[in-house]
């Protein structure tokens, strides 16, 4: 079923987004929920001859899900599509994610998780060890904060567990995939919240673009 970009919600299931026009290959793109916007606006610009479908971006809460629940995306679509690729980290699978793509054939974007491919691993890991105590957000986390962290963690119930969780951080950086005043203002406000210092750093979409460009380039899976 195809979906209507403007009404998916990014934290649950999404259905099939079909490609704006043909390409050489029938693609298909399986993705985490927290990337489906970024996704989508690549799938409308010059790199746009694939289909999109997503994983609940609240798999995160049970990490040991994702690797079987993509193995599933895989298996439902395979015999409509030439090529299926996999944007998601590792995202706490603990290399179960990497087992079943390479038992499946599928090619995955490189990197542990979302923020290290949008700022790039070298950029992301120099943040780290410039302040180990460091929270990150990106548009969608800066979008659905009070839905994903606050509430997920109670915090809207037992304020004082703020320092439980967040006690041993020292800042919060937005990477931000957009200039968009309103997102900065939540993650901004989002800093606030916790009591952290906060950063914004403007990444795009390069680290997925440049995915794509690759595989534009890449064999066919054999």
């Amino acid at each position: 079923m195809e979906a209507d970009d403007r009404t998916a919600d990014e934290t649950e299931a999404a259905p099939v987004w079909t490609r704006r026009r043909e390409g050489a290959r029938r693609v298909l793109v399986i993705a985490c929920g927290a990337l489906a916007r970024e996704i989508l606006a690549l799938r409308d610009g010059p790199l746009g001859a694939f289909d999109v479908t997503c994983l609940p971006a609240q798999l995160h809460n049970r990490p040991e899900r994702i690797a079987e629940a993509v193995r599933g995306k895989i298996r439902a679509h395979r015999a409509a599509y030439d090529e299926i690729l996999c944007l998601y980290g590792d995202c706490g699978t603990s290399g179960a994610l990497d087992r079943v793509l390479e038992e499946e054939s599928v090619a995955r974007i490189a990197g542990p998780h979302c923020y290290a491919f949008f700022a790039g691993e070298p950029a992301f890991e120099a943040m780290m060890a410039e302040e180990p105590g460091t929270f990150f957000l990106t548009d969608f986390l800066a979008r659905h904060f009070d839905r994903l962290v606050i509430e997920g963690l109670g915090l809207d119930r037992f304020p004082q567990l703020r320092d439980d969780y967040f006690g041993h951080y020292r800042r919060l950086i937005y990477l931000a995939q957009t200039d968009d005043a309103v997102l900065t203002g939540k993650a901004e406000a989002a800093a606030q919240r916790l009591g952290l210092a906060f950063e914004r750093r403007f990444t795009g979409l390069y680290g997925l673009a440049r995915f794509f460009e690759q595989q534009e380039t890449a064999p066919w899976p054999v």
